[in-house]
């Protein structure tokens, strides 16, 4: 027996670099739904958009499994886990036996309950088979209403409308990137969206997806009653962690996969990481899904490296975006909408004509959140000091200048070089 690993995906290349650097013989197994090796998810935006192929969004090199003594098995879902027998059932009934079990099988898209959803021409945004399809299906296509205005729905708009197609996002919140985001940033990048032209409706939501007799979509009803003409649809609201292969054994869930700081369930020998795990929140101090690419990598490291024998633990979750929107670059990381219950101090400089924002979070004189639109320049500072939770004590108002350089720091954080990757970056984890 040796260790198996469900899903394919960036917490799965994290664990199994993670096993490597302590076990180089043991042998891996892995089982993936998808038919593609580990790809760039956030890069399937400009897949669908023609701006790279699908060769271009792999994570790693094409002999990564095999210089990793990987036996990968493409398009071979996981349906059971036999805790008991300490094996795995794929679909058709072939067995894997494990000594160690990663679960990384990630999120699903959440579809909510729109009348007439089910037919054609109404898509996902989460996978390369969704990219696909949209990709296919393109050319025939005037209008498209997208339902969400998150990242996921941003991305499929921007690409579509780079396609000649005209876009709608339709957002049930106040504002478009109400999680990632605050009020202020997201109305620069709304404001850009609408000059190139995508539409934006906000506190408004589908309620109904209109068909002709031979199944076709012609519109989408919203909620106060009007129609928005459409040839497609893209349900974007979010994806919700995929547990269905944990369904009737005794490993925990909540919303996601219960695991503890080692990234071990409740279950010896089984692991969880990535968007299907809910681990430590760094800054709440209690456990969530932080549905982010930098996180579900190093939750794959740590778990990997304990599989292996090791005893390390994830220091926790950061929620973290870096993405550009038609030539604004963006960044928010820690806490971006703090509480106004006054144990928050927030810092703004804002330059309209610029489309710059900046947006400093302080909690008890430590740096603990920024939103930057524009100019990202300094971000790998800021965030560095976020991670490590580093008092701002002597230095406070040197992170609020414009022009934050290394020298601003103490000379220990400068000797620390922190900020600055110690890890190796996947591919495509910058992207979103």
């Amino acid at each position: 027996m040796g260790y198996v690993i469900i899903g394919n995906c960036i917490a799965a290349v994290g664990a199994v670099e993670g096993i490597r650097r302590h076990d180089t013989r043991t042998p891996i197994t892995i089982l993936s739904k998808e038919p593609y090796p580990a790809y760039g998810r956030p890069l399937i935006a400009n897949y669908l958009k023609g701006k790279v192929a699908e060769s271009e969004i792999a994570l790693r090199s094409p002999d990564f499994y095999e210089s990793h003594g990987v036996e990968v098995h493409l398009g071979c879902p996981a349906t059971t886990i036999r805790t008991g027998q300490r094996q795995v059932v794929a679909e058709g009934g072939m067995a894997f036996p494990y000594e160690r079990l990663l679960i990384a099988t990630g999120g699903d898209p959440f579809l909510p309950p729109i009348a007439g959803l089910e037919g054609p021409n109404v898509h996902t945004f989460v996978t390369l088979d969704d990219a696909k399809a949209l990709r296919q299906e393109a050319p025939s296509l005037r209008r498209v209403v997208v339902v969400g205005g998150g990242l996921i729905g941003l991305k499929a708009a921007e690409s579509l409308h780079d396609l000649g197609i005209q876009v709608t996002i339709v957002e049930l919140a106040d504002r478009i990137l109400s999680l990632a985001f605050d009020e202020v940033a997201g109305r620069l990048i709304a404001h850009r969206l609408s000059e190139i032209g995508i539409q934006i409706i906000t506190e408004n939501t589908v309620e109904e997806i209109l068909r002709q007799r031979d199944g076709t979509i012609n519109g989408a009803r919203l909620k106060d009653g009007n129609i928005l003409a459409c040839d497609a649809v893209v349900v974007a609201i979010g994806v919700r962690p995929n547990i269905a292969v944990v369904e009737g054994t005794e490993i925990q869930t909540q919303r996601g996969i219960l695991v503890d700081e080692y990234m071990e369930t409740n279950v010896p020998g089984i692991y969880a990481a990535g968007d299907v795990a809910e681990a430590k929140d760094w800054h709440f101090a209690e456990w969530r899904v932080v549905p982010i690419w930098p996180n579900a990598y190093r939750q794959g490291m740590v778990a990997g490296q304990n599989m292996a024998g090791q005893r390390i633990s994830f220091s926790g979750s950061i929620p973290m975006n870096s993405i550009a929107f038609y030539g604004i670059p963006t960044i928010s990381v820690g806490v971006t909408n703090p509480p106004d219950d006054g144990s928050y101090e927030v810092h703004i400089s804002l330059t309209e004509e610029e489309k710059s924002y900046r947006k400093l979070v302080f909690k008890d004189g430590t740096l603990v959140g920024a939103v930057l639109v524009g100019r990202v320049e300094r971000a790998g500072i800021l965030t560095g000091l976020i991670r490590e939770k580093r008092p701002a004590e002597g230095f406070k108002e040197a992170l609020l200048k414009e022009d934050l350089s290394y020298l601003d720091l103490p000379r220990p954080l400068r000797k620390e070089k922190l900020g600055l990757p110690t890890e190796e970056v996947p591919f495509g984890v910058r992207a979103g």
